[in-house]
């Protein structure tokens, strides 16, 4: 467990004050993250919904619990009393979904709209049209309990460390133009969620204002 802790602020020690660290937790027992939580670390990133609703009730009070994988509208419901993000929105039928479930708990959820602009179809994600003309069309204004804080995004998973550059540098362009477009008197438009373990200090150098890094502080995954 004292390595969690100091592989932690080794991480910590690279990201400026700019960027928060999202420690991608999932797979890994309480015991670890409690580890992380007792060297400081708050933010945790899970991507199970029944793992995270075990590892909720087992936590600290004060941990805030981002789900960054592919959620299904089905899911939703058992996230919502809780969750501090969730970085994966891909449609407008789950952004409806969230919205509906964040009224019912009287909250209003924090959500990143994910772009797929890796070149890998595996991953999910508006592609950068669809997620314009999802802005542009103005209905998820009328959703009062959901607030859209930014972009998420995953670059191809490559040693190509250009083309990673390109891909994030494509998703910063997007942030500023969406910013300016539609979020201009939104000071809670800031997110940039992209960067893992192998590349996030490229994320960093590309505007990332939230890394997501799990094996670099967990070491590998106990599936």
């Amino acid at each position: 467990m004292g390595n969690i802790a100091s592989n932690l602020k080794k991480v910590l020690a690279t990201l400026p004050d700019a960027v928060r660290l999202v420690a991608v937790s999932k797979f890994h027992p309480v015991e670890e993250l409690m580890a992380a939580y007792d060297a400081g670390q708050r933010i945790f990133g899970e991507s199970h919904v029944q793992e995270l609703q075990r590892k909720v009730t087992e936590m600290p009070t004060d941990v805030a619990w981002h789900f960054i994988g592919h959620l299904q509208t089905n899911k939703v419901k058992y996230l919502a009393p809780y969750i501090s993000m969730i970085h994966a929105v891909d449609s407008m039928k789950l952004l409806q979904e969230i919205d509906r479930q964040a009224a019912k708990n009287d909250r209003v959820i924090d959500v990143l709209l994910e772009l797929h602009i890796a070149e890998e179809a595996t991953k999910f994600g508006f592609s950068p049209d669809d997620c314009r003309e999802l802005l542009s069309d103005g209905a998820w204004r009328d959703l009062k309990n959901v607030r859209i804080c930014g972009l998420m995004m995953m670059a191809t998973y490559t040693d190509d460390t250009a083309q990673i550059q390109r891909e994030m540098e494509t998703a910063q362009r997007l942030f500023d133009e969406f910013k300016s477009d539609f979020f201009a008197n939104e000071p809670s438009f800031c997110e940039r969620s992209w960067g893992m373990s192998h590349d996030y200090p490229i994320a960093v150098e590309t505007g990332a204002t939230l890394v997501r890094i799990g094996t670099t502080i967990f070491g590998e995954r106990n599936y």
